[in-house]
């Protein structure tokens, strides 16, 4: 691995760690030329995942659109952050461990409606009413009752 500091060849790994659960290493590493120290990430490459929409166009996974839709539903909850990782982190090992290289949007929705219900109920109700597009209270209240 190239140091990013001096640019030399040589570094040597001084201490490893696993992280998101065991899926990927962090590895710390030092120059042996200029003593920088610096961490990498190694994680297995998997394969491209599309998404089939509802009028059957595919796209390309793209994580961020997921990770938007959960940080508003988790706005302003305490652990926000954490929970938003571990959900993402939860539902991409899913996907892939499917070895389907196509997934419907309607499944991903509900990977994240589950997953939301199990960390957050306020985030889930959030993130359920604009997932199923609630056009009356007295689907939501619905919503609320299938909670309890």
């Amino acid at each position: 691995m190239r140091c990013p500091f001096c640019g030399h060849d040589d570094t040597k790994v001084v201490d490893s760690r696993e992280t998101k659960e065991g899926r990927a290493i962090r590895r710390r590493r030092e120059c042996e030329k200029c003593s920088g120290r610096f961490s990498t990430y190694e994680e297995a490459e998997t394969m491209g995942i599309s998404v089939v929409k509802k009028d059957g166009r595919r796209e390309e996974y793209d994580r961020k659109k997921i990770e938007s839709g959960l940080r508003r539903a988790l706005e302003k909850r305490p652990g926000s952050e954490e929970k938003t990782e571990k959900i993402l982190e939860e539902i991409e090992y899913e996907l892939h461990a499917r070895r389907e290289p196509d997934v419907s949007s309607k499944e991903i929705g509900n990977l994240v409606l589950e997953k939301l219900r199990a960390v957050d109920e306020v985030a889930y109700l959030r993130f359920v009413s604009v997932y199923k597009s609630f056009g009356s209270v007295k689907s939501f209240k619905k919503a609320i009752e299938n909670l309890e």
